[in-house]
């Protein structure tokens, strides 16, 4: 089964060598489960020719608000219009879930309580789940026909799904606490209040549940490809 990643926004460059890019983290992700791989950056105006390029999509995080006006941010809104119409299985992360949400008629904004930075407990689906969180943007208004099935005290639209074939998630499972760190230290500062960082660096040693969500992200996948 072939993964189109959507990259949507880069690395900090100090950090590419020890952690790549936002798809390499994808791809480290969901290695060993027999994947193949295209990352197209989008970002950078590089787009998929149609639907048909691969068989399950991925939208990655962006240092990028959804509602900014850049170029290559109307044509991938109308991407995810196709895939939702293809019936293809796509998953959204941080700006992923934002933008789908936004180009299925949601709003997305700044939030008015601020930053949420580093491990963050959600509730989904009745569970409690642990995962790294890096946004002060967060969906406000749902698209009609997306159900929330995660939220936290500080992010109520968290994780959405739009029937069986679209799962989004604001947290970002593919962000282990060395990438939080090197965020913290060189995207966080002078962006994020001081006491946020303080905070999200005590917590770096306590455990998450990304590899859950790694599970739940290939079954999610796969099933939809045995349908």
């Amino acid at each position: 089964m072939k993964i189109g990643i959507l990259q949507t926004g880069h690395s900090p460059e100090e950090m590419l060598e020890d952690h790549g890019t936002y798809s390499d983290r994808f791809t480290a992700l969901l290695d060993g489960h027999g994947f193949e791989f295209e990352t197209f950056s989008v970002v950078d105006g590089a787009f998929p020719e149609g639907t048909q390029d691969a068989d399950g999509w991925l939208i990655t995080g962006s240092k990028h608000g959804a509602y900014e006006d850049h170029d290559w941010i109307p044509p991938l809104e109308e991407l995810i219009r196709d895939i939702r119409a293809s019936g293809k299985p796509m998953i959204g992360v941080c700006f992923g879930h934002q933008i789908i949400a936004q180009a299925l008629g949601g709003k997305v904004e700044k939030f008015d309580g601020g930053w949420s930075v580093g491990r963050t407990e959600y509730t989904m689906d009745g569970a409690p789940v642990v995962l790294n969180a890096w946004h002060q943007d967060q969906v406000l208004a749902l698209p009609e026909g997306a159900q929330v099935v995660g939220s936290s005290d500080f992010c109520a639209n968290a994780m959405l799904a739009y029937g069986d074939h679209i799962w989004t998630l604001q947290p970002h499972p593919e962000f282990g606490s060395d990438f939080i760190d090197g965020l913290i230290r060189h995207r966080g500062k002078g962006v994020v209040p001081d006491a946020k960082l303080a905070s999200a660096s005590a917590d770096l040693t306590l455990p998450n549940d990304n590899a859950q969500i790694a599970t739940q992200m290939v079954n999610f996948f796969k099933r939809k490809a045995r349908a």
